[in-house]
């Protein structure tokens, strides 16, 4: 079923996903190294990736199994379509023997759904950055579920390309 064909989505699916421009703008994530090492941030723009499996937090109860599928799959194509469009020269890796070179970045899409769905909630999206070497950058910011219905169907492309745009 072509989820474009319909247009209207659930309620849930939305929030999940859509953000608020305005939240963005005032609480900006920078990258964040986990790790003291210094991280080659210029490395990201012709890296190899391999997106992993996405990972939804706090309160999955929202979302129903489909949903829940929906989402994830979202997730995992929009965040590897966000970074092609930010970096151009990057590749995304799917083969698993490419996947497990050293130099491949893996990247987990994150959401930490709220408590419930009330308008003036607040979700979480994050980007987790694992590169060679065990360091660890995290981008991370919270949306609010306010302008769910602004992005519709591009929810996912709104929040990874707007997480990218704060890595040169």
């Amino acid at each position: 079923m072509n989820r474009r064909s319909h247009p209207y989505c659930s309620a849930a699916l939305l929030v999940t996903l859509l953000v608020s421009p305005a939240a963005a703008q005032t609480a900006p994530a920078q990258p964040t190294p986990t790790q003291t090492a210094p991280v080659d941030l210029a490395k990201f723009a012709t890296g190899k990736y391999v997106i992993l499996e996405p990972q939804v937090q706090g309160n999955v109860t929202i979302l129903n199994e489909q949903e829940r599928g929906e989402v994830l799959g979202a997730m995992k194509r929009d965040s590897a379509g966000a970074l092609k469009r930010r970096y151009p020269g990057a590749t995304i890796v799917t083969d698993s023997a490419q996947a497990a070179q050293p130099d491949v970045i893996r990247v987990t899409p994150m959401i930490v759904a709220p408590p419930n769905l009330l308008p003036w909630s607040k979700l979480s999206a994050g980007l987790s950055f694992d590169l060679a070497g065990g360091q660890r950058v995290v981008l991370s910011d919270q949306y609010s579920i306010m302008a769910v219905w602004a992005h519709r169907f591009d929810a996912a492309n709104f929040v990874y390309d707007g997480l990218l745009k704060k890595l040169p």
